[in-house]
């Protein structure tokens, strides 16, 4: 009884000992938040390597890391769809999440065979009773509804998929809330759209989404005021510096004359030069400022014409601008 005991103290520093090893090798195994030279946050996976790698400092901050994706390699969407074992991932821009099964549109078997046509008649019938049963209720219509109408309108937009998936979380939380009663499901899907935008930093205007809706801008407005004060959600104003990198793109204009754009619009910002001024039209202003400094000259009509404003408006704004800033302008 007593060498037990005896064994057990002896033993005791040795099982503390492999309790800190452990503790360590968790710590080791978490997930690098920031580099330890730099303490940047931009940490990038080399799975060529097996590297982590610091984007800022390029410190190799661990190696032999594993890679988590698949083991099977896909040279198009064909081969990814016949070797991937998993179904699609969820998503909050069908109405059912994408959680429940759909018979596909294409009278093709799992082999890829054509279906004959004695069996096409029974498959028709299977797929329209698997439409009518995954809309069960009135507020899933609903959904099912307002949500392809915003992906018809992100679509013509050309946004990407994190604004649509922040439009449908908008909308979804506008119908919990009893919020599309009395108003169109068009108007407030347009709505939801407009404040994922904003949300993302996505610049869209209004009248951008107005010419892809089927409501008027006014009402867009109005529905977007109030889901936004019903929702509780905080939205800074839209800065011009968001438009100047797609006002660029849409003039063919290189790089430069985005940066000297954004450094014009930064000191208006500091003299608040921009306060109560359209951002569209400041921005618009700042390029064409920018466009004859850099000796890549557009004409006003061409960057009212791709900004959405009026020449008046660009002629207004740069005056301002060149006088306030004192930037000598040679036309």
């Amino acid at each position: 009884m007593i060498m037990t005991e005896v064994e057990r103290v002896i033993e005791r520093p040795e099982k503390i000992k492999e309790r800190i090893k452990q503790r360590r090798e968790r710590e080791q195994e978490r997930e690098v938040t920031e580099c330890p030279e730099c303490h940047s946050r931009i940490i990038e996976r080399d799975y060529e390597r097996a590297e982590l790698v610091c984007g800022s400092c390029g410190l190799v901050i661990e190696t032999n890391i594993i890679d988590q994706g698949p083991e099977w390699r896909a040279f198009d969407s064909d081969q990814r769809l016949k070797r991937a074992r998993v179904g699609s991932p969820m998503t909050y821009t069908i109405h059912d999440k994408g959680l429940s099964t759909m018979i596909d549109w294409r009278n093709r078997d799992s082999y890829g065979r054509t279906i004959s046509t004695k069996n096409r008649a029974q498959l028709y019938r299977l797929r329209k009773w698997q439409r009518r049963i995954r809309v069960s209720n009135a507020t899933e219509r609903n959904l099912a509804f307002a949500l392809s109408e915003l992906d018809r309108m992100a679509s013509a937009l050309g946004l990407h998929q994190n604004v649509r998936e922040t439009a449908a979380m908008v909308y979804r939380k506008a119908v919990e809330k009893n919020l599309i009663r009395g108003r169109s499901i068009e108007g407030v899907a347009a709505s939801a759209l407009y404040t994922s935008c904003r949300q993302c930093s996505v610049p869209r205007t209004l009248d951008e989404i107005g010419e892809v809706s089927r409501v008027t801008r006014k009402e867009i407005g109005r529905t977007y005021r109030f889901v936004a004060r019903e929702l509780g959600l905080k939205l800074k104003p839209t800065s011009p510096i968001d438009y100047i990198p797609r006002f660029c793109s849409g003039l063919g204009l290189g790089g430069d004359v985005q940066a000297r754009g954004i450094a014009i619009l930064r000191a208006a910002m500091e003299q608040e030069l921009t306060s109560g001024r359209g951002p569209t039209g400041v921005a618009a202003a700042a390029i064409y400022i920018a466009s004859i400094l850099c000796d890549q000259r557009r004409t006003q009509r061409e960057v009212a014409e791709v900004a959405g404003v009026t020449e008046v408006t660009i002629r207004n704004r740069y005056k301002e601008l060149a006088e306030e800033l004192d930037i000598e302008i040679v036309l």
